[in-house]
């Protein structure tokens, strides 16, 4: 045990935070949180790998393969409010533990109707729809969780993390499902990803809020209303009044249908004006998924990312976007790919971050649920769009026009947020419960 005296409260002030993009591990919870996920996420992929073979075997049909997966995610544009208003109005982890139970319950209804040979198609659509309704709350009240185990400033680090467990968790249930299916069959496939969601309901009891949690209110914020009066309104109305959501939004928006579809744009490229094969666009692909992860540990470092944060790394990744698609080889791509994929996934830590922690507490379930519909709306509407593009200008055109539509609005609207004059700051006056800290906030 050391011999110094302990600091004065002031001191700690003065210690130079912790940069690592590992310091949300520091918290037992997040390390329990984090293995669970990444069963989770392994049980996830390996389920949803065998399901797109299940579907073809049972249909021969491609298009049934891609309905299903529509039929999953329906729910998140119709009803991701009403769950978001859910994880509010509930206790968060019994939330979790209770939405992850019921996952579980619908992959090993699944495994029991395969391993008896009663699945056909329409049980498979009825059960991918109510694993997309379960989702709309389970999607949100697990992000929130999360939150609640590490302190304010280490959000992007848990967020970063989560990202690193995700992508583990994909190349692991991925590589899994072939060798489940080839010795214990399809129905193996779903039994084990039940057993990854009872695996997570059995770890959330045993998690605790750490103190300075982004769950806890700011002191002198608002007492929380009673959960009676938690409205799907409420939040709607929190999200349209609040000029550094909505930006985020339309910042979110303009990436997702004119940027970051590179799975269509950059094959197009590749196989088309650049002459290359599907050889190349696997590598292209590969160096895509590498800088994801090295942009997620880079994400991890940032403390307190705001939307600013987001539009100069949106707008930056846009330009790169324009360049790549005047690469005149193959090479000159490869090069600028790279840079693309990190400023995308540090982009998308900062943006969740602001989003999981700029609400107040008690609104950002529903705050979430917005934001599903939204998202949702443009992972629709995005690809059908960017394929009209395609066919007027070609994939060069796509790319450098895609790039200027981003970059464009976000370098007009951080000109014109400079433009602003900068309010007076008001010494508050007792009583006032308005909550002033959340204005100081860099948008």
């Amino acid at each position: 045990m050391s011999s110094e005296p302990a600091q004065p409260p002031s001191a700690s002030i003065t210690t130079p935070a912790s940069r690592s993009p590992w310091r949300s591990l520091r918290h037992r919870g997040m390390r329990w949180w984090s293995a669970a996920n990444f069963v989770s996420n392994a049980g996830t992929w390996m389920q949803l790998t065998v399901q797109n073979l299940l579907v073809l075997h049972i249909t021969g049909s491609a298009a049934a393969t891609g309905l299903s997966m529509s039929v999953q995610a329906a729910p998140a544009l119709f009803v991701s409010l009403l769950g978001g208003a859910a994880v509010d109005r509930w206790p968060r982890r019994l939330t979790v533990t209770v939405s992850q139970a019921l996952l579980g319950a619908v992959a090993f209804t699944t495994a029991l109707l395969v391993s008896l040979d009663r699945i056909d198609m329409t049980a498979l659509l009825v059960l991918s729809g109510v694993t997309g309704l379960i989702a709309t709350v389970d999607g949100p009240a697990c992000a929130l969780l999360g939150n609640d185990l590490v302190p304010v400033s280490d959000v992007p680090s848990a967020i970063g993390v989560g990202a690193l467990v995700h992508s583990a968790g994909r190349l692991a249930g991925t590589a899994l499902a072939g060798v489940t299916v080839g010795f214990l069959g399809t129905s193996a496939a779903y039994a084990a990803n039940g057993l990854s969601f009872l695996f997570v309901a059995a770890v959330v009891p045993f998690l605790r809020p750490v103190p300075g949690a982004a769950g806890e209110p700011a002191a002198g914020a608002r007492a929380v209303p009673a959960r009676a009066g938690m409205t799907v309104r409420e939040g709607l109305s929190f999200f349209a009044r609040r000029p550094r959501l909505v930006a985020l939004a339309g910042i979110t928006g303009l990436s997702s249908v004119f940027g970051r579809n590179y799975g269509l744009t950059l094959a197009v490229l590749v196989t088309g004006p650049l002459a290359g094969g599907a050889g190349a666009f696997g590598t292209v692909s590969t160096v895509l998924a590498v800088g994801g992860i090295l942009g997620a540990v880079l994400g991890a470092r940032l403390r307190r990312p705001s939307v600013r944060t987001v539009g100069l790394l949106a707008a930056g990744g846009a330009l790169l976007q324009v360049v790549a698609g005047l690469s005149p080889s193959l090479v000159v791509l490869l090069v600028l790919v790279l840079p693309m994929a990190i400023v995308e996934s540090v982009s998308d830590t900062a943006g969740t971050a602001v989003l999981q922690t700029d609400p107040p507490p008690h609104l950002r379930g529903r705050v979430l649920g917005v934001w599903s519909s939204v998202g949702t709306v443009w992972s629709l509407g995005g690809p059908p769009l960017l394929g009209l593009l395609m066919e007027w200008a070609g994939a060069r055109g796509a790319l450098v026009a895609g790039g200027l539509l981003i970059a464009g609005p976000i370098g007009v609207g951080l000109l014109l947020r400079r433009r602003q004059p900068v309010p007076l700051a008001l010494p508050a006056r007792d009583g006032d419960v308005t909550g002033r800290e959340a204005l100081s906030t860099a948008a």
